[in-house]
């Protein structure tokens, strides 16, 4: 598994950490010894019938559970630290379902930027680069933080689950992402699939780009919270983990089924395949069948062809990226290497991984929920696909399945 620092070109969309299956009923397990595993920490999923706030109360007092986090909306339950010994009373309880350690997330991590260019976002209803306005849409970041005062971004809210006060970025990462789902179409810096589309940031992970299945869930509560408004949500981030056994949104894996009942909640979600090179059916979420897979492309210009230069990384134009997940579980390719965005203290930086990939299809996504409002997240995953084109070469591709590349033309 690789590890680098978020400054290096292919840090964004690294999975780290481990998981094992989740269980199918109320246990504690003991998986002190697992990589990924936070010691002492653990997600308890309650019966839909059950009081979170009422059940985590008396678990503080009566097994002496510090609480970090209530869920409400995507499922019911909280989360908390505590002994093991206290997690295994807990279990015994016949309103808890489930009880999971807790585990490692990270990162996966005015021009007309060339990802943007590359899927025609100009030549979209919102024209990106001409100044026309801004799109109507509302879109959570779930990352880490997004810079409140870039003049370049139209954030409008958000909460911070993770460390710090507030949900400002202080890695910068999720500044990059915004950029490129909704920079301003205004004549300075970059500008994004969805121009000016309102961002929330949604804080989950820390500076150093960690964070915890704990604190995702909490973001993802949130977003549920406000699926009336929210319409698209992007995950630039991911760990290790695999679809969980069953079906529907009560699996016990308490983060497949937070995203799971949030996309029945109408949230259409975005995610990185992740960037170790191996087949995404082991990350998560980029492993569920609810979301919006995406792997990276090579470009370096902006057009088909395969003929421009590397850049900022080596790598051959016009090909899938040589860091990039693959396998069944991937939905759609997108723009993922050397991609200029929007960064932390109101700058602008040149990022690769398919963090990088991710926001171009969720900037899609947004862009045609604002026309097509009613639109369901399956449907517009359908648009999105039936959209795409195969104008790339996948010899490099190790499965040899050829994704459709996100076209917004159309849109």
């Amino acid at each position: 598994m690789r590890r680098t620092t978020l400054g290096s070109v292919a840090a964004a969309g690294l999975l780290l950490g481990g998981l094992a299956v989740a269980p199918t009923s109320a246990q504690a397990v003991n998986t002190s010894a697992e990589a990924g595993v936070i010691p002492g920490s653990y997600i308890v999923v309650l019966a839909d019938s059950a009081s979170p706030r009422a059940v985590a109360a008396e678990h503080a007092r009566t097994q002496g559970a510090t609480v970090d986090h209530l869920y409400q909306y995507s499922i019911k339950g909280y989360a908390a630290h505590m002994s093991a010994t206290a997690a295994a009373r807990v279990a015994r309880d016949s309103r808890v379902v489930s009880v999971v350690p807790d585990r490692e997330m990270s990162i996966d991590a005015q021009t007309l930027p060339t990802g943007i260019n590359r899927i025609d976002g100009e030549l979209s209803s919102a024209r990106a680069g001409d100044g026309a306005g801004s799109v109507n849409v509302d879109v959570a970041v779930i990352d880490t933080g997004v810079d409140l005062d870039h003049p370049d971004l139209n954030v409008v809210g958000g909460t911070n689950c993770s460390t710090g006060r507030s949900y400002d970025d202080g890695n910068g990462h999720g500044t990059h992402v915004a950029g490129t789902i909704g920079a301003k179409d205004d004549a300075n810096g970059v500008v994004g699939v969805a121009p000016g589309a309102r961002i929330w940031a949604v804080r989950v992970l820390n500076n150093q780009g960690s964070g915890s299945w704990s604190s995702i869930i909490c973001g993802v509560d949130w977003v549920t919270a406000r699926a009336g408004t929210i319409e698209v949500a992007n995950m630039s981030l991911g760990g290790s983990g695999s679809e969980p056994a069953g079906s529907g949104c009560s699996t016990g894996d308490a983060l497949h089924d937070a995203i799971c009942r949030s996309v029945g909640a109408g949230v259409t979600y975005a995610v990185a395949a992740g960037n170790s090179a191996v087949d995404s059916k082991g990350a998560v979420p980029a492993a569920y069948d609810e979301v919006i897979t995406v792997s990276a492309l090579a470009d370096f210009d902006g057009q088909p062809g395969g003929l421009g230069a590397a850049t900022c990384r080596s790598d051959v134009d016009d090909t899938f990226a040589n860091f990039s997940n693959y396998g069944a579980d991937v939905d759609i390719i997108a723009p993922g290497v050397c991609i200029n965005s929007t960064w932390k203290g109101g700058g602008y930086n040149t990022i690769s991984g398919t963090s990088m990939a991710s926001p171009h299809v969720a900037g899609a996504a947004a862009l045609y929920k604002s026309t097509h409002p009613t639109a369901s997240p399956s449907a517009v995953q359908t648009a999105l696909v039936n959209a795409g084109n195969l104008n790339w070469n996948n010899v490099d591709d190790k499965d040899k399945i050829k994704e459709p590349l996100l076209n917004v033309a159309g849109f």
